[in-house]
């Protein structure tokens, strides 16, 4: 018998299911600004957008994507010296001096506090050697996020020809961010006092949105010429984080606090499956075959609408299947629009008789 004949097929016929209906999306929001997004942070399900792929410039915003890089590479106790370079840049700084010696640690604060751009340069020299290999090291980390629609050429988000991002990019990133317990307490902190930390210096929090929306927790505000006023912003709604982008909007403040009411308003976070739950069985050749997720399914529905989910599961074939292989997917969908989608794995192994060729 051909060995080739033999090989274990995989499964290529798929049975699509429909489980029930739902709407995500609610009624239409008019925000005030170029391009804007709201975003659950965990399972990326976006409940409003404006424009949320256009490519713009995104000012300090882009210092989100720097602190990823510096909590991904750097070590925070490690005692960086500010260069001239870093102590001259223009636009906001925290005022650190030419030869002044601060960790790490402190830097990360003084860039999402007080937005400072002598922070971001000294986080740059330190882990790129240069704002050039810094910028590489973000251009990566961006691209492994899924932010593919994101160029930096800088760690500050000063105006530059080829450095620009979306809405859609930067609430990727700022989820990714979020995940870091550290990231997360600076974000949402007001005021730090030197001795607490160990600091040089007190640093206050110069982000309005952290008193201005209950449960705010973060995360960077910006502004330049060409990028306008700028705003990223996470709420804790329930236990469960929402991002809010708007780039290019003068009153980022009103809009943001806006698009909070509307998503407060209109959705509820309901559970659809539980992790290790048995979300459906499969009849195969081989033996019935349990379908299940790996993490809960936690989504933002929007309140008395329907939803359709539906299950792309294996119908036939033959194939050793182990415990964990994913074996098709489960999609969540608004008006026929996918708006959520999570592979399901097999809860149970099961499999045919191995073949061989005989010499």
């Amino acid at each position: 018998m051909n060995l080739n004949k033999c090989i274990i097929r995989l499964i290529t016929v798929l049975l699509i299911i429909n489980i029930t209906t739902f709407n995500v999306y609610g009624e239409n929001l008019n925000v005030n600004a170029v391009t804007a997004i709201a975003m659950d942070s965990e399972s990326k399900t976006i409940l409003f957008e404006k424009n949320s792929q256009m490519i713009v410039p995104m000012a300090s915003t882009t210092k989100i994507m720097t602190a990823l890089v510096a909590l991904k590479y750097g070590k925070l106790d490690k005692k960086v010296t500010i260069s001239k370079n870093a102590a001259s840049i223009r636009g906001s700084k925290v005022g650190y001096k030419t030869g002044e010696v601060i960790a790490m640690k402190e830097l990360l604060y003084g860039l999402m506090f007080r937005s400072g751009n002598d922070a971001a340069i000294a986080i740059a020299e330190d882990l790129g050697k240069d704002i050039k290999g810094f910028s590489k090291l973000m251009n990566e980390y961006a691209l492994e996020i899924g932010a593919v629609n994101s160029h930096f050429e800088t760690p500050h988000g000063l105006d530059s020809e080829n450095h620009y991002s979306t809405a859609y990019d930067l609430a990727l990133i700022t989820s990714k961010a979020k995940e870091n317990k550290l990231f997360n307490e600076i974000v949402s902190s007001k005021d730090i006092k030197a001795e607490t930390l160990g600091f040089t210096r007190d640093y206050h929090n110069i982000n309005k949105i952290l008193y201005q929306i209950p449960g705010a927790n973060g995360v960077k505000t910006g502004s330049t010429g060409k990028a306008g006023k700028c705003l990223v912003t996470s709420v804790n709604m329930n236990g469960h984080d929402v991002i809010f982008v708007v780039l290019n909007c003068t009153p980022r403040w009103k809009e943001t606090t806006k698009m909070y009411k509307y998503v407060s308003d209109k959705f509820s976070y309901k559970k659809l499956y539980s992790k290790n739950q048995v979300i459906n069985e499969v009849k195969l050749p081989m033996g019935k075959l349990q379908l299940t997720v790996s993490k809960d399914i936690v989504l933002p529905l929007e309140n008395n609408k329907n939803y359709e989910v539906k299950m792309r599961i294996p119908k036939n074939g033959e194939v050793n299947i182990k415990k964990g292989d994913i074996m098709g997917e489960i999609q969540v969908f608004n008006e026929n629009k996918e708006v959520y989608v999570a592979p399901l794995e097999a809860k149970n192994s099961i499999g045919i008789k191995r073949w061989f060729n005989k010499e």
